[in-house]
This record gives structure tokens, sequence and C-alpha cells, in this order.
């Protein structure tokens, strides 16, 4: 305890007794103490506590003490924020912003073929990273697609469309859904079932269009989080209904609507069905080892199943 001498003595002869000082700031005089170490602080290094003040390095010690909160799910509270959820937003919007100047005019904002004339139409950019089996045509000067060796399209894909309505609708579901989930699962597990229902989607596009059929668009991933809400909120025992009917309005117009990708909607919800379930239903004792693994066997089949239909292609 650091304490300030007063004067000597009095006429008497008498002590008299020291002033405590804050052990922090030497001159300012102080009967406060920390409730945890006992030390004498000063107002300013007064902390509230659960009973008492205690001083800055008794709590700094105490937060390192406590466990982070974590979700239902094994993730962290800062899924609550959304901030995966903007970023893929931003990185939609900014990729679409290229994706247009890259046209240099044309039809890449409406006026494309698809739903109805309202889609845009492709780009150099879309011709690019959209997901395509094989094509005999060669506007680069070779051929081109997943079967050509250009596996990069099963991801960029997700990230491209086909003009300001086709990014819109997308980006609009991911506000809705995604804020959800990324609170409920966390940021990093929110992003690989994300990033694993877009793949999901892509490869089955790969695995059932026509070789010469390219399609794009973040709704592989969309239906992934789709599915993602449903099984996770049976998980909780909460109730469902209200996402019932928003899924089969949106599988309706898949199937009816021309000019929509089947198979990379199909595709997504069922890679995002799974992935949710090994997320859900993860042992608590050992989740994020078996939510990793089961992430990982996912990805594995999805690889083998593009490296089998590459060889039933060039064969």
């Amino acid at each position: 305890m650091t304490e300030r001498s007063g004067p000597a003595g009095d006429a008497t002869g008498g002590s008299v007794p020291t002033t405590p000082v804050c052990y922090r700031h030497s001159d300012r005089e102080t009967y406060l103490r920390c409730s945890r170490c006992d030390r004498p602080i000063c107002p300013d290094c007064m902390r509230d506590a659960p009973v008492g003040h205690q001083c800055p390095e008794c709590v700094n010690e105490g937060r390192r003490s406590v466990r982070p909160a974590r979700t239902a799910f094994g993730g962290g509270a800062a899924g609550r924020r959304g901030l995966v959820t903007r970023t893929l937003i931003a990185l939609n919007v900014l990729v679409m912003i290229v994706s247009v100047l890259s046209d240099r005019g044309g039809d890449s904002l409406i006026g494309g073929s698809g739903f109805g004339g309202l889609l845009g139409g492709g780009t150099p950019l879309t011709q690019w990273g959209s997901v395509l089996s094989y094509a005999s045509y060669v506007p680069f000067g070779e051929a081109h697609g997943v079967a050509s060796g250009e596996w990069y399209r099963l991801v960029t894909a997700m990230f491209l469309h086909y003009g300001v309505v086709h990014l819109l609708l997308n980006m609009w579901a991911l506000w809705v859904l995604g804020r959800e989930l990324e609170a409920l699962l966390g940021p990093l597990r929110f992003l690989g079932l994300y990033l694993m229902a877009g793949l999901g989607g892509n490869v089955a596009a790969y695995l059932f269009s026509s070789p010469n059929t390219a399609s794009a668009g973040a709704s592989t991933a969309i239906f992934g989080l789709f599915a993602a809400v449903f099984v996770l909120m049976r998980r909780l025992g909460r109730d469902t209904s209200a996402i019932l009917p928003i899924l089969v309005i949106n599988l309706i117009f898949t199937f009816t609507v021309p000019g929509i990708s089947i198979p990379g909607h199909v595709g997504g919800l069922i890679v995002g069905a799974l992935m949710a379930l090994v997320l859900a239903y993860a042992p608590r004792m050992r989740r994020s080892v078996f939510q990793a693994v089961g992430a990982g066997v996912i990805l594995l089949a999805l690889l083998g199943l593009v490296i089998v239909r590459t060889a039933m292609l060039l064969g």
C-alpha cells in the first residue's frame, strides 16, 4: 500500500496519522479501497463492481477469467452485430458494379431474357465467373468451363448476378435471413453455412445443367439459408410455420419461371439443410470438432461429385 507521510509531529510531540493515496496517482489522497485487492483508489480509478468498487487492474483480471458468451450452437456472440451479413451484401454489390462496368453499355442492368425480361444480360465478368460445365465457343481463345479446369467458377458464381433486379431480390433475402442466422450461429459458422450452401448449389448446377448453360447468383446460398432457418428453429423448438410458406413460394417460382437454375436452387437447399443439421445437432462436449468434421465430409463429397462429372464430360 502506498501512503504519504504527514507532518513529523505537533507541538505536543504526538504524531499525525498518514493519509492513504491512490496507488496509481500518488498525488491524490483517498479513503476508497478496491474491494478485491484492498489497495487505495481515487474516484477516477474506481470501477463499479457487483460488490463495491474495484481498481482497473482487478477489473481487467476479472474479465480475463470470464468465459465469453456463446450461442446455442457454439458460435460467438459477435454475430448479433451482423457484420458477416453486411460484408457479404457489400461484396455482392461491389461485384455487381464491376460487372456493369465491364459491360460498357449493353443490357447488364435490366432488359435481358430471364425472369420475364426483368433480369439483366450477361457481361464479360459473368462469362468469366458463372457456373459453366463446358463450352465449345472460344471467347478468349480456348474452351471454357469447370470441366476445362476452371473450378473457381463454383465459388465466383455465387457473387455474380444478372442485373439489378436479380441482385436486389437476393440481397433482400440475405439481409432478412442472414442477420438472424448469424446471431444464432456466430460469424464463423454462419459464413461456413453460406459458402457451403452456395458451393453445393453451384455443384448441383454443374452436375445437372446442360454443358453450354451458364448460371450465377447468390440464390444457391440463399436457398441454403432458408433450409437452415427451418432446421435451427426446429432444433430450438420454435414455431416454423412462418418460414414454410415462404420456402414453398420460392420453390414454386423456381420450377415455373423460365431462366431460373432449378439444380442450383435445389442443390443449395439440400446442402444448406445438411450443413445446418451438422451445426444444430453436434454433441455439446465435442461440438466444434464435430461441426468441423461434418463440414469437411460435405465438402469432400461435393468435390468428389465434381471429379465424377468432369470425368463424364471429358470421357
